[in-house]
């Protein structure tokens, strides 16, 4: 069984028991997420799309950690006009576990 859902304007393939880094979701480790935002439900060989949502379909996760991207560097330069600027990015990502998929 397999679900698509979405998380913060990003579709996921979720399986039980996989692990995904997501767009940060702003908790700590070790609580519970529930997302009702299921597209598609694929449960044996009965496919069940939504549009845009199914309804009474949820994926309940569980965080595991918050990680950083690689740095990304932003570097502004206009030739002789002595004008540098450099700064850095790192993007927060929240590590999921996903615990189960309830229809």
């Amino acid at each position: 069984m397999y679900a698509i859902i979405n998380i913060k304007g990003f579709d996921f393939k979720v399986e039980k028991g996989m692990r995904l880094l997501v767009p940060y979701l702003g908790k700590k480790a070790g609580d519970s997420v529930i997302f009702d935002t299921v597209s598609v439900l694929k449960k044996d060989k009965k496919i069940d799309i939504g549009s845009p949502y199914i309804d009474n379909v949820s994926v309940e996760a569980k965080i595991i950690d918050e990680k950083k991207s690689k740095k990304v560097v932003v570097f502004k330069y206009k030739k002789r006009k002595n004008y540098r600027r450099k700064k850095g990015h790192r993007e927060l990502y929240s590590e999921i576990e996903i615990v189960d998929i309830k229809e």
